[in-house]
């Protein structure tokens, strides 16, 4: 079920979320150049369908980014973090556009410890089999 898509036309870049009603998980997907202000924009959109869909697990896929990646973890941990905990939200699969060891910083430091957990992916498939696997705990 689709509940936000948003694209730029002139650079193709888009967010489309989706909640998936066969695996019992919102979708995030990004393509493109995505600027802070759109990626801001789109984890925005994704909090006001929390409200309509409460769903803990969210697959938020990266692979299909070009340039460099969103990198305001700060406000992602300050602000977007506790209010997605307060909808709900428990596990996130984020597949990222590079390579993990370029995320390394990410996976180290846990920004969202005690909010919710989050486990990165180069693969969509991998993403997949981790959030099916946190369904059964």
């Amino acid at each position: 079920m689709l509940l936000n898509s948003a694209s730029d036309p002139t650079d193709g870049s888009s967010c489309i979320l989706v909640y998936d009603e066969d695996n019992h998980w919102l979708r995030a997907t990004w393509k493109g150049f995505v600027d802070k202000g759109e990626a801001t924009r789109g984890a925005d959109h994704y909090l006001i369908s929390m409200r309509d869909v409460n769903c803990p697990y969210l697959l938020n896929d990266n692979s299909q980014l070009v340039g460099p990646w969103f990198d305001s973890i700060e406000w992602l941990q300050r602000i977007w973090g506790p209010q997605a905990n307060r909808l709900g939200l428990r596990y996130v699969a984020h597949v990222t556009h590079r390579l993990r060891s370029e995320l390394a910083v990410l996976d180290k430091h846990h920004p969202f410890q005690g909010q919710f957990e989050v486990q990165l992916f180069e693969t969509v498939a991998a993403a997949e089999d981790w959030l099916r696997a946190c369904q059964k705990r």
